[in-house]
């Protein structure tokens, strides 16, 4: 996968972003099948057909809802355990087709109870649902992509310095790279403090945020002669996800 290769003197950072890219096509996707959706429930109701073979229809659709929506639950498990918002998004990506599936059975079951518009007005209930899930996978996509963070992030990194004696942030910055989140902090300068000291600092820290951020790619930590503090814990919480991080 090109999110893999390892970083070279173009793509610094790797090729990461391109989970990003890759969610981003699968919430167009998603966009495109409510859309066509919506045509074609739109179009039944105006234009009434018969539907036929209600037996075979409705097992057709139980079958297809069932699989798709195993296959959601088991990418959008996976996709949150490594933090992955292209990977949950294909997950709900899969989801709305096994909702299109769902759409069929009930439509069927209800021309069968002699009520022939259940079929497109099913459709259309299903098209606003399947919407629901492009806005709500659209917004995580873009969150990433303009280098946003969960709230909880932040307050896990003051946390980690917390354990660290003589650690105090006053700055930190983080933002996901795909899956993998990279972090930015700068603590407190010391004039008087020895070099070995201030080493021992930013490795103990270091060490303290790899074991509280199971998601951390990287950490660069710095001393900064800023006394202003910046991006200030929650007073909520802390965020855990992902993978064993790596130092590097």
């Amino acid at each position: 996968m090109l999110a893999r290769r390892k970083p070279s003197r173009t793509f610094t950072y790797g090729l990461g972003r391109v989970e990003d890219l890759a969610g981003i096509i699968i919430v167009l996707i998603i966009l495109f099948s409510a859309i066509v959706a919506g045509y074609q429930a739109i179009d039944r109701l105006i234009n009434p057909q018969v539907v036929t073979h209600l037996g075979w229809l409705t097992a057709a659709g139980i079958v297809g809802f069932l699989g798709n929506e195993a296959v959601a639950v088991f990418r959008i498990r996976v996709g949150r355990e490594i933090d992955s918002a292209a990977l949950i998004a294909d997950g709900y990506h899969a989801r709305t087709d096994g909702l299109t599936s769902l759409a069929v059975v009930l439509g069927a079951l209800g021309v069968w109870l002699g009520f022939p518009l259940a079929d497109p007005i099913v459709g259309l209930l299903i098209t606003i649902a399947i919407f629901g899930i492009v806005w709500q996978s659209a917004r995580s996509v873009l969150t990433r992509m303009l280098d946003g963070i969960e709230p909880g992030v932040i307050g896990e990194i003051h946390h980690a310095a917390g354990h660290v004696p003589g650690a105090r942030i006053v700055d930190a910055k983080a933002r996901w790279i795909g899956h993998r989140l990279h972090a930015d902090i700068a603590i407190a300068a010391d004039e008087t403090l020895p070099l070995s000291e201030a080493n021992r600092i930013t490795t103990a820290l270091e060490d303290e945020l790899f074991e509280h951020m199971p998601a951390l790619a990287a950490a660069n930590i710095r001393f900064s002669a800023g006394h202003e503090e910046h991006n200030l814990p929650p007073s909520h919480g802390h965020a855990h996800g992902g993978h064993d991080g790596h130092k590097h």
